[in-house]
């Protein structure tokens, strides 16, 4: 049998925000090298929440959450070298790339992390064009990130974290406000990263990426516990589970005087 090797192993995990309701309660889950996972939930299911534990940005109410073997805590993400360490192999892609951009450029963008890791000034100029060519878009590499389209912000926040070449990309609803085209673009990027030996965790209610681009899948039910998990196929093949978690609805069709109902999906 094939030893698997652990990325993230997340045990007894609850969340709750100061003076509110329970965000995650009792989530239990393992995420293995090389894997691409989907956490699939309707919106305010508790999926942002989760992978920002995942990245340290909050940290666990009850349980522990433990990344390449180390505890993911609040004193451990305080040492400024183990910290660094972690986020030079673990990248976060926001749902909204407003909240990830914030320098004049471009340009500015894909260089600062790598610049912050003590890269050579030649390396990061290397680095920063290459990861600018591979997603189309040295053409920008001039421009103020506000005065571009979604899709482009979109694309330079992933060659911001491209130029670090993490081994685990956390992906918050990649698709969100992306035209058609866009979206496919962006789904085939995230199998690209899985066929490159990338562990991917992507948080979605799109379940065309799940059944593209993911091995398995977490589905956070309503009340922000796991209430499914399984193979992708499996899970996407399960109506009741969809509609329990209020990622599928019943679609109404009027046929001359009858009205049938179905199960509305789009990855067919």
């Amino acid at each position: 049998m094939e030893k698997k090797d652990p990325v993230f192993e997340i045990s007894a995990v609850s969340y709750r925000y100061p003076g509110s309701d329970m965000a995650l309660e009792s989530i239990n889950m393992i995420v293995n090298k090389g894997e691409s996972v989907a956490i699939l939930g309707a919106n305010g299911s508790g999926k942002s929440t989760l992978l920002k534990l995942l990245d340290g940005l909050y940290f666990p109410s009850q349980g522990e959450i433990r990344a390449f073997s180390s505890l993911i805590n609040e004193p451990a993400m305080r040492n400024k070298k183990f910290a660094r360490r972690f986020h030079a192999r673990v990248g976060f892609v926001f749902q909204d790339p407003d909240v990830q951009l914030f320098l004049p450029t471009v340009w500015d963008e894909v260089a600062f992390a790598p610049l912050q890791l003590g890269m050579s000034k030649k390396l990061v100029t290397e680095t920063a064009a290459t990861c600018l060519e591979m997603l189309g878009i040295s053409k920008l590499k001039d421009r103020a990130p506000y005065h571009l389209s979604e899709g482009e912000k979109k694309k330079v926040t992933l060659a911001s974290i491209l130029a670090l070449d993490p081994e685990v990309w956390l992906m918050d609803e990649p698709t969100s406000s992306l035209d058609p085209q866009t979206q496919g673009w962006m789904i085939d990027f995230i199998l690209e990263l899985s066929e490159n030996g990338k562990t991917v965790v992507t948080a979605t209610h799109d379940l065309e990426i799940p059944y593209v681009a993911a091995e398995s899948c977490y589905v956070l039910g309503q009340d922000h516990e796991i209430m499914a998990r399984g193979g992708s196929r499996e899970i996407l093949d399960d109506q009741d589970i969809l509609m329990e978690a209020n990622l599928i609805h019943r679609h109404r069709h009027i046929h001359k005087d009858t009205i049938h109902m179905h199960a509305h999906r789009h990855w067919d």
